[in-house]
């Protein structure tokens, strides 16, 4: 029969390595979460291009019928190559301002009634919309890959973990205060 001294000492010759393994799985599940997120944060920014991207179209066919200033032009231009590089405040900075764009383009658009008919301003239209649900749905997962990786830098005992590997809480893609100000864009 083995002896209670002989359990206790393979006890504690077991403890280190199932803390160990125990850290490399928080490590893992870390580095996937912040895998997760940056992908989901591209997809955002991709998405966020491709609604400059949209804007811009429906600026070449609004400006016919309205005269645009160039530097509307031009701030989407500036905002398309800041996206890549953009940090999540960077980002709802432009979100807000293009957001604020599409909702001139909504207002000159109603003015004109052959404007508000024309089939490509409203396939354009239709187009922002889908990619305005695109992008909300990009935040949504980011945000809660976010919420998962940082209440695991969050909660005892993973967070030291977390903090030995260097790993610091990441910031919310947060737009809620511009989602209130967001133009309805309804074409019928």
């Amino acid at each position: 029969m083995v002896s209670s001294a002989v359990l206790i000492l393979l006890l504690l010759l077991l403890l280190p390595f199932i803390f160990i393994i125990y850290s490399f799985s928080v490590y893992n599940r870390l580095k996937s979460l912040r895998n997760a997120g940056d992908a989901a944060l591209s997809q955002a920014r991709v998405a966020m291009k491709k609604r400059l991207d949209m804007i811009e179209q429906l600026i070449e066919t609004v400006k016919s019928y309205a005269q645009f200033e160039r530097k509307t032009l031009e701030n989407i231009t500036s905002m398309r190559g800041n996206i890549g590089g953009a940090s999540t405040d960077e980002l709802a900075k432009i979100d807000k301002v293009s957001r604020r764009i599409l909702g001139n383009i909504t207002v000159v658009a109603e003015n004109y009634p052959e404007l508000k008919t024309s089939e490509s301003v409203a396939a354009t239209i239709k187009a922002i919309k889908d990619v305005e649900d695109e992008i909300a749905r990009h935040r949504y997962t980011f945000n809660n890959i976010i919420q998962e990786f940082n209440t695991i830098l969050d909660t005892i005992p993973s967070k030291y973990t977390g903090r030995y590997a260097g790993m610091r809480k990441k910031l919310y893609l947060d737009f809620w205060d511009e989602e209130l100000e967001r133009p309805v864009v309804s074409w019928g």
